[in-house]
Order: C-alpha cells, then sequence, then structure tokens
C-alpha cells in the first residue's frame, strides 16, 4: 500500500460550477485527491462524472471555481498542457486506432516525451534513436506490468474486448502519469474481466504509486476498491467519505434507491 495519503494534494477542485444552457452539468464540487489515493466518483447516469473529468483534464472551462493540479492553477490550460503536467485518462468508449498494433497504440502514450523533429526521426540516427530505444524500452515494462505480451504484435481490432480496455489503460499509463482518470474502465466487461481490471488498478495505485480518480457505475467494484468516494447527483455532491460512510449515508440510498435506508 502507499504508504502517504494525507500529503500536499495531488488535485484541488474548489466550488466548480459548469452549465451549459442554463443547465447545470456540475454544480458546486469541491473535493481533493491526495498522493497514492484511489478517490472514486459515482452516481445515476447524467450525474455529470464524465462533466466532471472533462473539467479536470482542459476539455471544459467551468464558468465558476479553481481547479488545482500539484499547487498550481489549471483552470484554462488546453487538454495538452494539462496532459503534459502528468494528467492521462481513459475514456468510456475504447479510443485506439484498431489497425495498429498493440504496441504502436501504447507508444502514442509516449507523445510528450518525444524532443525530437520529423527531420531527425527521418534521418534514424543521435538522439532520436537513443529516445526512440527508450520510449519502447518504457513501453515493453507496462506491456509485461498487465500481462499483455501475447497480444503485443496484433492489431488492436482484433483483440478481446476486455484487452483493447487494458491496451487503453496501458496507453494512459505510458504517459507516465502523476494522476490518472479512468472513465468506467470495466464497462461491459464480463466477471473474469472485471476482477483481472480491478487487479492492475490496485496494482497501479500501491506499486506503481499513482494517484487515482474513477468514474464507475459497479458498486461492487467502487466499494471494494476505493479509498474514498464522492456521490454526485444531477451535478450536485451529495457526500464524500469511506465506502462504509458512504453506503449509509440517507441521501445516496435515496438518490440510488429512492428509498430511507433501513435501520
Amino acid at each position: 500500500m502507499s504508504a502517504n495519503r494525507t500529503g500536499t494534494p495531488v488535485l484541488e477542485l474548489d466550488d466548480v460550477h459548469l452549465s451549459f444552457k442554463g443547465v447545470k452539468a456540475v454544480n458546486g464540487v469541491s473535493f481533493e485527491v491526495r498522493p497514492g489515493e484511489l478517490f472514486a466518483v459515482i452516481g445515476p447516469n447524467g450525474a455529470g462524472k464524465t462533466s466532471l473529468f472533462n473539467v479536470i483534464s482542459g476539455v471544459y472551462k467551468p464558468q465558476q471555481g479553481s481547479v488545482r493540479f500539484l499547487g498550481e492553477d489549471v483552470l484554462g490550460k488546453k487538454p495538452s498542457d494539462i496532459a503534459a503536467r502528468g494528467v492521462s485518462r481513459t475514456f468510456q468508449n475504447i479510443a485506439l486506432f484498431e489497425h495498429l498494433t498493440l504496441i504502436d497504440n501504447m507508444m502514442l502514450g509516449r507523445h510528450q516525451h518525444i524532443s525530437y523533429g520529423a527531420g531527425a526521426a527521418i534521418a534514424w540516427w543521435g538522439r532520436a534513436r537513443r529516445q526512440e530505444v527508450e520510449h519502447r524500452r518504457k513501453v515493453e515494462e507496462i506491456v509485461d506490468f498487465l500481462e499483455l505480451a501475447a497480444w503485443r504484435a496484433l492489431p488492436v481490432g482484433l483483440l478481446p474486448y476486455g484487452v483493447q480496455k487494458r491496451v487503453e489503460l496501458g496507453r494512459a499509463l505510458a504517459m507516465e502519469p502523476k494522476l490518472l482518470l479512468l472513465d468506467e474502465p470495466v464497462a461491459g466487461m464480463n466477471l473474469e474481466e472485471t476482477e483481472d481490471t480491478a487487479r492492475f488498478v490496485l496494482d497501479i495505485r500501491d506499486e506503481l504509486d499513482v494517484p487515482i480518480i474513477m468514474v464507475e457505475h459497479d458498486m461492487g467494484l467502487v466499494m471494494d476498491l476505493a479509498d474514498r468516494v464522492m456521490v454526485v447527483d444531477f451535478g450536485t455532491p451529495i457526500t464524500t467519505g469511506t465506502p462504509d460512510e458512504v453506503q449509509r449515508h440517507p441521501d445516496v440510498v435515496r438518490a440510488y434507491l429512492g428509498e430511507e435506508l433501513s435501520t
């Protein structure tokens, strides 16, 4: 387990509001993510969870509030600038290049670490060659970490769905993130694939020491894995706490079940 989850927050959101034509997608959300923490965001469909990810990664700019990453105000920064600072993410829907191999897809995650130009790449000498070798070494380490070696040379379009989701996770790791955003990492998976993914998510947190924010509808997975959970409904935060605290909160029960918690 990560040793320090009480240090300076990796990410801080304060009173974030985001609206689209008067419709509140994010309504007064505040939270922090601590070093080495797996922080989960849950809520019914349409609760604003993906919009929150888009705010953190710079896709959306909220009308109000602040977003600080590693102590720096990143509100209004371009998504590429925020990614370069160390925020990487996966998506609800697989966003891979299906005709490229597993390795080539994961190499795309190394783009921000490349410091040579097109000319050097064409010449394939000196710094370009040395960096390419190093980038491939990093990717091969991730392939081994995620147990993907059996598929490394295949086009990802030929791979099983669960493996494709793992490749997308690997591409996010190839960026060497300081914060990883997982948007429904087990959506559409069978039980075996879900269990495999859960194991890898814990390994990322505990072995690689990468803090994680996870949006997920699988409540069993969330309650088993998360250190803390924030519940949102119609863009508004209901409560934040440990999985046990959240499951016992009467407003959470009402949001999910439409009834009071029995005692």
